[in-house]
């Protein structure tokens, strides 16, 4: 099931809604299920080209960034890991190399940059590739680095794409402008912690990895304001619900921030801002699975799931999308 190639045109994929029976139908529907009085959120990160092939002497290693820590300091997944030492020095090209400050037993390194800045992202384009996830079994091609960005793509930072976001066309966006529904951005940049399974047993044994996180004062106030008119808020993609359930307050005002967030969400929790949420489907005894189960019931996302399956939806980052309705918390 899993798609490994993205679907041409991005609003050609097909759409699960999930509501109180299962719908099957495209993205291109989405703006027939919204009313003026929505608001719809986005997440404006731009991935990176995060994967990086070096040498250590006569050894090749694959760098994969995952967080950047300050300036030119970044927490990488390194293969093979066992060959770096504290110390040794991994050159990319003549001019842009990095050297391991720390060293994990999961595999990960931090290494410290020759370059920073505008130097390093200059590099990081000319010699690194994008970040596709690693149930794509292919190399990334050329078409990778417009296709793996959503099209509203503004803040450099992520190492995933918010794959929800990869439906969009400018045209599908006008659609809903023409329905009157208002939509704004927040940012979160996708760490490559995103694709690690939970290998505890216990969900509270589970730590996740903290992303930084941002929402301006006035998508904030324009958020509220919706939601005090009797709008529903949608989030695209789990990354921007994850970001307004970081800021919402227990009144399920949204407040503006810019931190670290590490919520990690499970069946259980009490959704405070989202009413609606467009995500696409995620791995098994993935955290991601573990918030759409908290979103829509674990019983029902299994059911949507086994349907998807049927139907021979598209799995994954490149393919279909599933549109969750909150049903009634009270």
């Amino acid at each position: 099931m899993i798609a490994t190639q993205p679907i041409t045109p991005r609003d050609a994929a097909r759409m699960l809604v999930v509501g109180e029976q299962f719908d099957d139908r495209g993205v291109r529907d989405l703006p027939s299920f919204l009313k003026a009085s929505d608001i719809m959120v986005f997440n404006d990160t731009k991935v990176i080209p995060a994967r990086l092939f070096g040498k250590r002497g006569e050894v090749s290693i694959e760098i994969l960034l995952h967080k950047c820590l300050r300036n030119s300091v970044w927490q990488c997944f390194a293969r093979p890991g066992k060959k770096l030492k504290i110390g040794d020095s991994i050159n990319f090209s003549s001019s842009f190399s990095a050297e391991v400050m720390e060293k994990h037993d999961d595999g990960q390194v931090v290494l410290t940059f020759n370059q920073q800045g505008p130097a390093f992202m200059a590099s990081l384009i000319r010699h690194g590739r994008m970040p596709l996830p690693p149930y794509i079994e292919r190399e990334d091609a050329e078409e990778d680095k417009e296709r793996y960005q959503t099209v509203y793509a503004k803040h450099e930072g992520s190492v995933a794409a918010p794959t929800a976001g990869l439906h969009f066309t400018p045209e599908l966006l006008t659609a809903i402008d023409d329905i009157g529904v208002k939509h704004v951005h927040v940012t979160l940049h996708v760490g490559g912690g995103t694709f690690l399974p939970v290998k505890v047993e216990d969900t509270k044994d589970h730590v996740m990895h903290s992303e930084y996180a941002e929402i301006s004062a006035e998508t904030a106030a324009a958020i509220n304001r919706a939601k005090q008119l009797g709008g529903r808020v949608l989030a695209v993609g789990t990354t921007a619900l994850r970001t307004l359930e970081s800021a919402a307050d227990g009144q399920g005002q949204v407040q503006a921030m810019a931190r670290e967030t590490d919520i990690f969400i499970t069946p259980g929790y009490r959704f405070q801002a989202v009413d609606m949420l467009l995500t696409n489907f995620h791995l098994p005894k993935s955290t991601l699975f573990m918030l759409v189960s908290a979103f829509s019931g674990l019983e029902r996302m299994k059911m949507a799931y086994e349907h998807a399956i049927r139907q021979k939806y598209r799995f994954y980052s490149y393919g279909d999308a599933c549109l969750l309705v909150q049903q009634d918390r009270n």
